[in-house]
């Protein structure tokens, strides 16, 4: 299966946005999700719009779906929480948010270059550079993080395989502790493969 985060090429208006055109824009609309999605009624709006985008921008609604689906039993979590100390409107809103932003990023980075978004980060940074800024480092840092997003959802997927096929349910024991210790493992991994390329 694709993991969240692979480049797929096309020629898309998507496609052809700057990298950081796509990177600041993803920011401000998540953040405007945040403050003006607060009913089921608008959720559906954004739902529809967010629906539209991927539609127009051709990439396929399932392939988003088969992506995002390893991380719905986290969703699943927090919905009952927020049912739980809410309500079940407040609770499809904050969980419909999250999938929603989920679903941007994962059309951002389907269809932006991971070294393009290196590159519009850097050169965005590069000014601060006189003031003692570590851009590299910053640079580095956020080549990881997106590197890791595909990789702690195949934990998660892996941990989630791990639980049905034994039958258990789930608990914070069960489930988030195996991902904690998971992405530690890769951590790990990661801090060795940077100290043999000489990157400390």
């Amino acid at each position: 299966m694709t993991m969240l985060g692979h480049y797929r090429p096309g020629a898309s208006w998507l496609h052809r946005l700057p990298a950081g055109v796509k990177l600041v824009g993803l920011g401000a609309i998540i953040i405007v999700m945040t403050v003006l999605v607060d009913s089921p009624a608008r959720l559906a709006v954004a739902a529809v719009a967010v629906v539209s985008a991927a539609v127009t921008a051709r990439l396929s609604v399932w392939a988003l779906i088969v992506q995002l689906r390893q991380v719905l039993w986290v969703v699943g979590v927090i919905f009952i929480l927020q049912v739980v100390l809410t309500d079940w409107r407040r609770a499809l809103v904050v969980c419909g948010v999250l999938l929603l932003a989920v679903t941007l990023a994962a059309m951002v980075t389907l269809t932006t270059r991971t070294t393009a978004m290196l590159d519009a980060a850097t050169r965005a940074m590069t000014p601060l550079a006189r003031f003692g800024f570590p851009v590299r480092q910053v640079a580095v840092a956020l080549a990881l993080t997106i590197r890791s997003i595909p990789l702690v959802v195949e934990i998660i997927g892996k941990v989630d395989e791990a639980r049905r096929a034994r039958g258990l349910r789930i608990t914070p024991r069960i489930v988030f502790v195996p991902v904690i210790v998971g992405a530690l493992r890769a951590a790990d991994d990661f801090n060795e493969a940077m100290i043999a390329r000489g990157i400390d």
